[in-house]
């Protein structure tokens, strides 16, 4: 069911068939499978994600947008990210 502002409101159950559904279902787990492992093989993306949200939480900055932009160009980071990953390899 569609609606005229804002998307598709409820599941249309009859817009695929039952093959089309158990092949998205597939799909979906296999990609979630996939963002897990790549997640796991790079520690650096959960120190940059963790690191930024400790400081956002800390400084509280009014414009967000600017703030992350600040963050991820740093030209310090890359630096501050291998202390990190050396530093949680030695634990």
């Amino acid at each position: 069911m569609a609606s005229g502002i804002g998307g598709i409101k409820g599941h249309d159950h009859e817009a695929l068939s039952l093959e089309q559904l158990i092949q998205l279902r597939n799909f979906k787990i296999r990609t979630r499978i996939a963002d897990e492992q790549y997640l796991r093989s790079h520690k650096e993306v959960e120190l940059l994600l963790s690191g930024f949200f400790r400081e956002m939480f800390l400084k509280r900055p009014v414009d967000i947008q600017e703030f992350a932009a600040e963050y991820f160009t740093d030209p310090t980071l890359p630096e501050k990210i291998e202390a990190e990953l050396i530093e949680k390899q030695k634990q």
